[in-house]
């Protein structure tokens, strides 16, 4: 299934601060939420605004090298639930040839933020994982605490 970052958002519980980011795919009305780290968080909310903060941080520097070898990140499958954490895997266009990397989401998401490139979550994961978006809507967009 098809799919785009819908929001990139962060609430406090009593545990410190929780982030999410939650996956829409056309034609549905619930999202797919993925928790993740903070950091991961403002590193998918940086890719998503194209924000250069001058030297790279860890996604940036991974794209560029993965760019200077000749590859390129054509897409992202959410491909699957293992243990109450989700799978992805990271599809690359090399010159000797394509690649499934297999790679947390939010590594993923970080990465496809920056290129563009295609997301897609298998039709069982986000069935078996998707909830109403107003289930967050307690929760803030990063980027509005971002600075």
């Amino acid at each position: 299934m098809e799919a785009h970052i819908e929001g990139v958002r962060v609430a406090e519980t009593p545990g410190g601060l929780a982030a999410v980011v939650t996956l829409a795919v056309d034609d549905a009305a619930e999202v797919l939420p993925i928790f993740i780290g903070v950091e991961e968080a403002t590193s998918i909310a940086r890719g998503l605004d194209a924000d250069d903060i001058g030297r790279p941080l860890t996604h940036d520097l991974l794209l560029d090298v993965m760019e200077e070898l000749g590859g390129r990140v054509e897409r992202v499958v959410v491909s699957g639930l293992e243990d109450d954490t989700y799978v992805a895997d990271l599809h690359v266009d090399t010159p000797r040839a394509d690649a499934v990397v297999d790679a947390r989401p939010s590594d993923s998401l970080a990465l496809a933020a920056r290129t563009d490139a295609d997301i897609e979550v298998e039709r069982s994961v986000f069935e078996a994982g998707s909830e109403p978006p107003e289930e967050y809507d307690d929760f803030d967009d990063i980027r509005e605490l971002m600075v």
